[in-house]
């Protein structure tokens, strides 16, 4: 009796062990799984960064590749001096004679070009963007070297000082350069290649 009593203990307690390596398996089972999740999940978070990140770099790449040869001038002026966190090219924007009027041989702005600038100057200053602008100063070939390129440069000085007096943009986040007649994008033997060589740039950089 007392022998069955005991056998019968000593299956009981095997029984038991043996649920409780079942359960237990299970649970390592479930965790497993969960884990193995886990990781999928973080690997496809991964995956999705790097892709996202490489759009990125491929948008970059394209934007610099369409942008002007002064633009990416612009660019490296502005990481040299450390004026960029990202050195990021974003866009660029003409301000060309035969569309927006400067006086003749002046560099006082006219309606049109204040226009032109209210509205390059709107998404910035509403987004409040932390942008940094190089303005350039262009002109065509007509006057000696050392006139067009102060010419340039003071058309250049009258956009920023409009951009910073009448749309709030902060002096530190523009500068100026003039190219004077150095940059040409269209032959100055002719009226309308003077008019488009005429011109201020707007580069914005980030």
């Amino acid at each position: 009796m007392m022998l069955s009593k005991n056998r019968g203990l000593k299956l009981l307690g095997l029984a038991v062990a043996t649920a409780a390596l079942l359960s237990t398996g299970c649970a390592t089972k479930k965790y497993v799984e969960g884990e193995t999740a886990a990781v999928h999940t973080r690997v496809d978070s991964v995956e999705g960064q790097v892709e996202e990140n490489q759009t990125t770099l491929a948008e970059h790449d394209r934007r610099i590749s369409e942008a002007s040869g002064t633009a990416q001038e612009a660019l490296e002026r502005a990481m040299e001096a450390g004026k960029l966190a990202e050195g990021k090219f974003l866009y660029e924007t003409v301000l060309s004679d035969d569309k927006v009027r400067f006086g003749s041989d002046q560099a006082d702005l006219g309606e049109e070009a204040e226009a032109a600038l209210a509205e390059f100057a709107a998404p910035l200053v509403e987004n409040n963007q932390n942008v940094y602008i190089e303005i350039q100063g262009h002109t065509d070939s007509v006057g000696s070297e050392k006139y067009n390129y102060d010419l340039g440069l003071e058309r250049a000085e009258a956009v920023r000082r409009y951009l910073n007096m009448n749309h709030g943009i902060a002096l530190h986040r523009m500068s100026v350069i003039s190219y004077g007649e150095a940059a040409p994008v269209a032959e100055n033997d002719s009226r309308e290649g003077r008019a488009q060589n005429r011109r201020v740039v707007l580069v914005v950089l980030e």
